[in-house]
């Protein structure tokens, strides 16, 4: 006792200022990363750490259940078909490669897509252009190859080379390759949506042909069915991208055509979703009857939801009110039934997705698309708000009647979320995939907000209060010394107290 009062006595006012000044810049280093840790992955570093390394060692053999699985990228992700709310899907409206994710890197020099959609694309690839019979040729073993190159370079060079493999005198097996060939060269090499096109008819030539053919001995064999099923996924894939192409155009009565005949020939394929195609083309069109008679047949309580979905079924509602809606007004004399229709609708489209408002009222910058999208997370509302911004803007008022009525969504919803008001609770898996999907340089949004965790308060707080110490030390330096010395003085007389007691309660179970 008499040794540490000692060395307390000797302690200087520079000490302490120099004592206090370190703790505040490492409790400040610490806060910072704690920060970055959190805006970047959504978690505490130190909570993080403290559960996976700590907790075992003080905690004994206690076994959690395991995390639940973030997302699923289709049928093959059997383990995770316990959540189909986080199922991955593919964007029904991505764009093309060549003409415009690598032209948008060239005059950015950023990366729009990430390399686990573009797996998740090259997955795509492998299910639709491939079967178990391309072994037999060569050159439908080389597009097997090209599909699962990562370079883009070495894939185009694939498909060139696949064409020029196919010496067959046979027309039809000539044509077999060059379709699965050509729809390569056109999603990536071709530079503009022009050239896509040309590539596609090409493709479409080739396709029609082998697919009327494979339809005459579909029923030989079990790899016939499996070659019918590949041939059908390609015409349907070239027929939908020349629907687009010509939407990208202006060619918007020949898109809306070619996708009305494509859902009619094959009815059987809506999981496809190409009706968000149809939607998006006839919205351009301000065909708002024809709008109304696609939602009528899939804005369905048996159907699959999505934010084009719900978010057009709220503004064709809001067109009906909004040029003559006014906050004020409606403060008054109340909602009509035309209004509370309108609002309601908004309320039902912000509770499937609420990132949508934010991109559609310009309060976040859009990025380009993904190639897959998550519904009900991020990546859809970009998705979604990249392609029909331009018709709510066109629609006078509509927007203001979103900006009045949207946050009234949140009031309606429980909290926590452990049960939803229209649809099901909000998925808890959408941050993690949707960071997936997007670039890192969009910030990505999330919902609910979740609160700040308790190291970053304790290590803000902990560096605040260092750094007040460390300037009171400056300016009152005596002052600082005499407390700090009282302060250490009792802290260690309330320890030696507290050790004598503990030494005489050993003592007394001894005896």
């Amino acid at each position: 006792m008499l040794f540490v009062t000692v060395f307390l006595s000797t302690l200087t006012p520079k000490f302490y200022f120099a004592l206090t000044v370190t703790s505040s810049f490492i409790s400040g280093l610490i806060f910072v990363f704690e920060w970055w840790h959190f805006r970047k992955y959504g978690t505490s570093f130190i909570e993080q750490v403290s559960v996976s390394h700590l907790r075992p060692l003080i905690g004994g053999a206690e076994s959690s259940p395991p995390a639940p699985a973030a997302f699923s990228a289709g049928d093959n992700e059997s383990s995770r078909q316990n959540m189909p709310e986080c199922k991955v899907w593919r964007n029904p409206l991505n764009l093309f490669r060549g003409a415009e994710y690598s032209r948008y890197m060239w005059v950015t020099g950023k990366e729009p897509l990430t390399y686990y959609d573009m797996n998740l694309s090259a997955q795509d690839h492998q299910t639709f252009f491939t079967c178990d019979t391309d072994a037999l040729r060569p050159s439908d073993t080389v597009m097997q190859k090209a599909w699962r190159e990562r370079n883009p370079q070495a894939r185009i060079k694939a498909a060139y080379q696949a064409l020029e493999l196919n010496n067959d005198n046979s027309l039809l097996a000539k044509f077999l390759i060059c379709a699965t060939a050509y729809v390569l060269l056109a999603e990536e090499e071709a530079t503009t949506i022009v050239d896509a096109e040309k590539y596609f008819k090409q493709a479409l030539k080739a396709g029609e042909m082998i697919y009327r053919k494979s339809q005459n001995c579909h029923s030989q064999s079990p790899q016939h069915e499996a070659q019918l099923r590949r041939d059908t996924n390609v015409l349907v894939y070239v027929k939908r991208r020349l629907a687009m192409c010509a939407r990208k155009l202006g060619r918007i009565r020949e898109a809306v055509k070619m996708m009305r005949d494509l859902m009619k020939e094959f009815p059987l394929l809506s999981m496809l979703n190409i009706h968000e195609n149809l939607l998006e083309a006839l919205l351009e069109l301000q065909a708002y009857a024809d709008v109304q008679a696609v939602l009528a047949k899939y804005d369905d309580i048996s159907l699959p939801k999505s934010a084009a979905i719900c978010y057009t079924a709220a503004l064709l509602k809001a067109r009906a009110v909004s040029e003559r809606f006014s906050p004020e007004t409606a403060s008054k004399r109340g909602l009509s039934t035309a209004e509370i229709n309108a609002v309601e609708a908004i309320h039902r489209a912000v509770e499937f997705n609420p990132h949508v408002p934010k991109y559609l009222l310009e309060m976040k910058s859009l990025v380009l698309p993904p190639e897959h999208i998550l519904k009900r997370g991020d990546s859809e509302a970009v998705a979604y708000a990249f392609f029909h911004l331009q018709h709510w803007k066109r629609i006078e008022g509509a927007l203001n009647l979103l900006h009045c009525t949207w946050e009234g969504t949140f009031r309606m919803i429980p909290y926590p979320l452990e049960k939803g008001h229209l649809f099901y609770p909000y998925p808890s898996c959408t941050e993690t995939a949707d960071r997936e999907l997007l670039p890192t340089f969009h910030e990505v949004s999330v919902y609910p907000q979740k609160e700040l965790p308790f190291f970053i308060h304790f290590t803000a707080g902990l560096c605040s209060f260092s750094a007040m110490l460390a300037l009171l030390t400056h300016q009152f330096p005596e002052l600082m010394v005499v407390f700090a010395k009282a302060v250490s003085t009792v802290s260690v007389m309330g320890l030696a107290q507290v050790s004598l007691e503990f030494l005489g309660i050993l003592r007394s179970r001894v005896k």
